[in-house]
């Protein structure tokens, strides 16, 4: 429990004068003002269909982000991180720079490039939790709190979370931007081997 507690306070620590601060993250929802033109958010800026795409009301600042999605039911979809140049109309995203996502068939696009891909027997089926990690170099993906190791990289400048909805998928944004989480998640994911070294140490 030390590692992890250790962990989470140093996403967020001070560099500048050594001191831990202790954020309040925002609570991710849909941003209205940056979303395509055929795109419907409801449940309070929580879920979206139509289609087309929207990034998240705030950007990923901290170093170490973590945010979920969960598949309300299955057709085109995808989540990932997006600039606000991001063509938010055209679907799939992945197709410029401005975007690295997972599409719903397993693929990670970023620039019209297939940077990675889900595992076999892995895509994410009607009522998955989708999480995406982000630390300003790399994404990686979680399916229901399993990583996925499926990482990928290359999108530069301040992304925010973003998720497009095609031909009959919802797809629901959940929780905060979390850097603790990511810390969590980063701990459960540790090899059995790197879990007994760093709890062995004094």
């Amino acid at each position: 429990m030390a590692a992890l507690v250790s962990c989470c306070f140093g996403c967020c620590e001070d560099n500048n004068r050594g001191h831990v601060t202790l954020k309040e993250m925002p609570t991710v929802q849909l941003d209205t003002h940056h979303m395509g033109t055929d795109v419907v958010i409801v449940k309070s800026g929580k879920r979206i269909c139509g289609t087309g795409g929207c990034i998240a009301n705030a950007p990923l600042h901290q170093n170490k982000s973590y945010f979920e999605f969960k598949i309300q039911s299955t057709g085109v979809w995808g989540v990932g991180v997006a600039t606000q140049k991001a063509n938010l109309n055209q679907i799939p995203l992945g197709r410029d720079p401005h975007s690295l996502v997972l599409r719903q068939d397993g693929t990670v696009y970023h620039n019209n490039e297939e940077k990675n891909r889900l595992p076999a027997n892995s895509l994410p089926q009607e009522g998955d939790i989708v999480g995406v990690t982000y630390d300003h170099v790399e994404l990686n993906l979680y399916l229901n709190g399993k990583n996925m190791n499926c990482p990928a990289s290359g999108i530069r400048g301040t992304v925010y979370p973003v998720v497009y909805a095609g031909t009959a998928a919802l797809v629901r944004i959940e929780g905060k931007m979390d850097g603790a989480k990511y810390c969590q998640i980063l701990e459960e994911n540790l090899l059995p081997s790197a879990r007994k070294l760093s709890m062995g140490r004094k």
